[in-house]
């Protein structure tokens, strides 16, 4: 399995060669997008929207054009997510749409910017809440030309939350028997134990959560004004968290260069 460490820190694209997973809302904040030494994979930072706005403000010419000028201005992209339409209750709420609406949306969200992105692969996402939903949702995508099981990366959408229970690992198990390759989101340590083997990829920025509520200071390190902040953006326990993370799911973690 490939393991994107989550960062909101852009900076790391061009100072670390793991594979980092990187927020178009964090790129949107800089002039000039670092060049990067390493893979990474475009979020495209829908949850954080649609729980704003409750709907997709930014309209999809100028996404695709943001994944075309990335892609070529710092290299080294993996794939770009969708403009998708997460089904949590919460968002659904803010939306007022149905989980069957928020699929039918994300599907036409792939379809547009495949058409649109030229020079970086976006990838599908299924969209759902229930099994039965996941399964329409593939339905949906093979109706518009998209077999998934031909697709070497598709996302697997609102499991994050639920990846510890019984119902989200169901999911993974049941979406994986259909011979789909899938990207877990936001996993954690927990949900990779229990299912990080039928996840082709995954990402993860649970490090720096894991910072701020334990907390973490590691020695050596002054972060804040005062000194005395936590590691929550530090790259040294980013790392850290990151080795520990990929043996504790049994996985050889890349050769890395550090600068320390």
């Amino acid at each position: 399995m490939l393991f994107y460490l989550g960062t909101h820190e852009t900076s790391w694209l061009r100072r670390y060669d793991v594979p980092l997973f990187v927020s178009a809302r964090r790129l949107r904040r800089i002039k000039r997008p670092p060049v990067a030494c390493g893979r990474w994979a475009l979020d495209s930072g829908g949850f954080s929207e649609l729980s704003m706005f409750g709907r997709w403000e930014t309209p999809p010419e100028v996404y695709a054009a943001e994944v075309d000028r990335w892609a070529a201005e710092v290299g080294g992209l993996d794939w770009a997510a969708p403009q998708d339409w997460m089904c949590e209750p919460v968002i659904r709420e803010r939306t007022g749409l149905t989980v069957e609406e928020h699929q039918r949306r994300t599907v036409a969200s792939v379809v547009q910017l495949r058409q649109l992105v030229k020079r970086a692969p976006v990838i599908p996402v299924l969209q759902g809440w229930r099994m039965a939903d996941y399964l329409r949702c593939a339905s949906m995508y093979a109706d518009a030309g998209i077999d998934l099981t031909r697709e070497p990366t598709v996302g697997l959408g609102t499991v994050c939350r639920r990846q510890s229970t019984a119902e989200g690992a169901e999911i993974v198990r049941s979406v994986a028997r259909l011979g789909i390759k899938l990207h877990g989101f936001g996993f954690k340590r927990c949900g990779l134990s229990e299912v990080g083997h039928l996840l082709t990829s995954s990402d993860s920025l649970a490090w720096s959560d894991a910072a701020r509520r334990r907390p973490v200071r590691l020695p050596g390190c002054s972060h804040g004004k005062d000194g005395l902040g936590t590691c929550a953006n530090c790259a040294r326990w980013a790392m850290i968290w990151r080795t520990e993370t990929i043996a504790a799911i049994g996985a050889e973690p890349p050769q890395m260069r550090l600068p320390w």
